[in-house]
């Protein structure tokens, strides 16, 4: 679904490797994947992925949020945010829909909107009348 939504608004990935560290700010249109470190402010149109070896200290504005590594800082997601088994969130958050994994760590407040966004299938039926 992401590769179709990313042919729809034409934007690209960010990719920040592991190895890699940054301070100051990212704004991005399409999905960001972190796997190294960041500090600063992270704003993108898209979905954001912090993998396993990710670090992130940062105010966090974006579509969809996936953590599977550490994030410090405060989170608003317009669609769902995603604490993996191997996610550490020490950050308050608002979210449109919260899913939290079995090992997941959270420690902060979730905010939550009155109308969570729709289903996979109402989302990719979107897409498709998009077309």
């Amino acid at each position: 679904m992401l590769k179709k939504k990313r042919s729809i608004q034409g934007c690209g990935e960010t990719i920040i490797g592991q190895g890699t560290a940054i301070e100051g700010n990212i704004k991005a249109t399409g999905l960001v994947r972190i796997d190294g470190k960041i500090e600063g402010t992270i704003e993108t149109q898209g979905d954001l992925v912090v993998g396993t070896d990710g670090i992130v200290n940062a105010q966090i504005q974006a579509e969809n949020v996936v953590v599977a590594g550490q994030v410090h800082g405060a989170i608003t997601a317009s669609g769902r945010l995603e604490i993996g088994k191997t996610g550490k969130l020490y950050a308050d958050a608002q979210v449109g829909a919260l899913v939290i994994e079995e090992g997941a760590l959270f420690q902060g407040q979730c905010q939550m909107a009155e109308h969570p966004p729709g289903t996979k299938e109402e989302l990719f039926r979107n897409l498709q009348a998009e077309e």
